[in-house]
């Protein structure tokens, strides 16, 4: 781990990346938050194995979080997911400071206008303005040719999908599976807030996730008669309360009646006072011609 750079500054991370590709090299980048789990260490593997180097960077980001939400509690172990990290085949991390970030006073941020309306963007005003604005200048700090996350944040990946395309990012986006403990929760750094009663409680949205998958697949392609079993198992847990449960074009995140193609379900859920978010993806098999 000694002889592993970690940079601190994006003049410092630019340099290196520059040396790498004037090597030939392949550079991926796995943008995390810290407090790394099994869910962000498969996005690194998948990141090892395609690129010849991997850049993980390490950054609690200040302006994704509503003034209410966990920015303080946020859990941090930098020297724990340095370990962790380069375990996984990191060869190089960045872990720039607040200051460092968003010093000077900025009044530039990145803003999409039409997959934010729904969802994570409902609910939580100006979380992915603070999202794509950071990622931005991560791209920008550590310049990779490819960029790796998990499909648990469905609606941010369309989004930084959109952002690179939109505004020229030479970079390649790719969404990761769903990584999930052995009974079924969706791995999160936020698990850990859970109480022992919440966490049995939590397993409702992976209840949910999987009678919906089940009867979708037994013929069901009515929105509302999937959303309807999805909140009857979640209100079946004491601890729950609903933020959303959407069906939504896997595309361009329009709302869906009658699933005709791949379709977004969606939950975002509070277990006691903690947020937790998980989907899936329900995809009509088409009719042999």
């Amino acid at each position: 781990m000694e002889n592993i750079p970690i940079f601190r500054t994006p003049d410092e991370m630019r340099a290196w990346s520059h040396e790498k590709h004037n090597q030939g090299k392949v550079i991926g980048c796995v943008p995390t938050m810290g407090a790394l789990h099994e869910g962000h260490l498969s996005l690194i593997r998948a990141c090892a194995k395609d690129c010849g180097e991997t850049i993980v960077t390490i950054f609690v980001n200040p302006i994704q979080f509503a003034p209410d939400e966990d920015f303080e509690k946020y859990p941090r172990n930098e020297k724990e997911d340095l370990s962790l990290a380069f375990g996984a085949g990191a060869t190089a991390a960045y872990c720039p400071s607040v200051a460092t970030m968003y010093g000077g006073d900025p009044s530039v941020f990145v803003i999409e206008e039409k997959m934010t309306k729904c969802l994570d963007g409902l609910s939580r005003p100006n979380h992915f303005r603070g999202v794509l604005t950071v990622v931005a200048k991560l791209f920008n700090a550590t310049n990779p040719d490819r960029a790796y996350f998990g499909l648990k944040d469905y609606q941010q990946i369309l989004l930084i999908k959109q952002m690179v395309h939109d505004l020229d990012f030479p970079v390649e986006i790719t969404g990761c599976p769903i990584i999930r403990e052995p009974d079924g929760l969706a791995m999160s750094s936020r698990n850990r807030y859970l109480l022992s009663a919440e966490r049995k409680d939590a397993l409702c949205l992976s209840k949910a996730i999987d009678a919906v998958t089940k009867m979708f697949n037994n013929g069901e392609r009515q929105t509302r008669n999937l959303e309807w079993l999805a909140r009857t198992i979640i209100e079946s847990a004491s601890t729950s309360k609903i933020d959303y449960i959407s069906t939504r074009d896997a595309e361009d995140l329009s709302p869906v009646k009658d699933i005709e193609k791949p379709t977004l379900f969606a939950l975002a859920i509070y277990i006691g006072t903690t947020r937790l978010i998980d989907n899936t993806v329900l995809t009509p098999v088409k009719e042999e011609q």
